[in-house]
């Protein structure tokens, strides 16, 4: 039944314009073209968040429990994005990236990552011996790496500008500086309840909310569980002055990471505008948009601090906090922690200022942290509830799969 038979405002509404909401939007429209799609946005521009905060990287999919949703979509999406960008002139560059273990301590735990990539299948990964590390890196050293040359560098905020032009061209939507405040189901239509008080009508809904994830999810009637804990990760950059980034690093640089936790390590990444960084560090953040230094906001502290998981977190990873807190407070900690792998990175100056990022990370009641994307579903909608990194690289794939397994409702909603 269309739209104007029923009476609703649209047919389908995504709420979030991050790169995941807007690429969902993308595949609903290129399976169902003349679907009445709406796109809301809290904030006053699209990709304001994780989306235009991270570190720019296509990830390969050599980090993820083979068979997981995220080893899954992260190859599938790395390809995706790919063709995006060469059929929109979108500027990428497969420079690849090396994970080095910086002792023989960490060379089992190295090829553990080495099976999975191979598992994943991840395109042309090899093993490298401490000698032949060189050869891809010449200012690194280690005990062992692998190198996986199909990672790339990329603007994920210049993918969304061009994703959601497509989707207007296309009739969709878009409205900015629109807060949600639930979604609740009557009958066979979904009400989309604006912050301003103003009500939507539509057949169904998908929340790509990220940082908010839990909260709209909550309030429309889903589990509390899990909560998100923003984590900050804060980046320094180097001042290259006229030397070419290339000289310094040719694509990315990082350690093993810790397997008990989702984060990948302090790591040396080139961007595609030419600059070279060092980061993230893994704070939890007092805000969820807290990208200074010491952000906050009461809500966001309250959220924290009521939730058994993030005091359980913070008693299972005391040490790693500790040494996180070192690197906030140090810069000399945070490249002495990159010189590692990469001895000369000491001598290069730093840029005075520095950025960070916010990482919407879903934490279990009993405090585990999700380690694989969770997307959920409640009468007439849909939440996405954890998609931190690889969320990105991963994203059209994303969309393929949740727009896959909500079909028999998109048929419904279409008739």
């Amino acid at each position: 039944m269309s739209a104007e038979k029923k009476n609703l405002d649209y047919d389908i509404v995504v709420i979030g314009c991050g790169i995941v909401g807007l690429a969902v939007g993308t595949e609903l429209l290129r399976r169902r073209p003349g679907l009445r799609l709406l796109l809301l946005e809290q904030e006053a521009a699209i990709a304001a968040h994780q989306t235009s905060h991270n570190s720019g990287v296509i990830h390969s999919g050599v980090y993820y429990a083979p068979g997981s949703l995220k080893a899954r979509l992260c190859v599938e999406g790395a390809g995706l994005i790919y063709k995006y960008c060469e059929r929109k002139g979108i500027p990428y560059e497969r420079c690849g990236k090396l994970i080095i273990a910086r002792s023989e301590e960490e060379v089992p735990r190295l090829r553990e990552l080495f099976r999975r990539a191979g598992e994943n299948r991840v395109p042309d990964i090899r093993w490298l011996e401490a000698d032949e590390i060189a050869e891809v890196e010449p200012g690194c050293v280690g005990a062992a790496a692998v190198h996986s040359p199909s990672t790339g560098i990329v603007d994920y905020g210049e993918i969304s500008r061009n994703l959601a032009a497509d989707l207007e061209a296309a009739g969709a939507e878009i409205r900015l500086s629109t807060k949600v405040a639930r979604l609740r189901r009557d009958g066979d239509t979904t009400v989309v309840q604006l912050a301003s008080g103003e009500q939507l009508t539509a057949g169904y809904a998908i929340a790509c909310a990220g940082l908010w994830s839990d909260k709209l999810a909550a309030s429309s009637g889903a589990p509390a569980d899990p909560r998100i804990v923003p984590f900050r990760g804060a980046y320094l950059h180097l001042d290259l002055g006229d030397t070419d980034p290339r000289e310094v690093v040719r694509g990315m640089v990082y350690p093993v990471p810790d397997p008990e936790l989702p984060f990948l390590g302090v790591h040396i990444t080139r961007h595609i505008d030419g600059s070279v960084s060092l980061g993230p560090t893994a704070m939890i953040s007092l805000a969820r948009d807290g990208y200074g230094t010491w952000a906050f906001r009461v809500s966001d502290l309250w959220s924290i601090a009521t939730w058994p998981g993030s005091w359980r977190v913070l008693k299972g990873f005391w040490k790693t906090a500790f040494s996180e807190l070192r690197f906030r407070m140090s810069r000399k900690a945070f490249v002495a922690a990159c010189a590692e792998f990469m001895p000369g990175i000491e001598r290069i100056p730093l840029k005075k200022h520095a950025s960070a990022g916010v990482r919407a990370q879903a934490v279990g009641r009993d405090g585990v942290m999700a380690d694989d994307f969770v997307i959920s579903e409640v009468d007439g909608a849909a939440h996405v509830r954890n998609a931190p990194s690889p969320a990105a690289t991963s994203s059209l794939a994303i969309a393929r799969y949740v727009v896959d397994r909500l079909e028999p409702q998109m048929a419904a909603v279409a008739e």
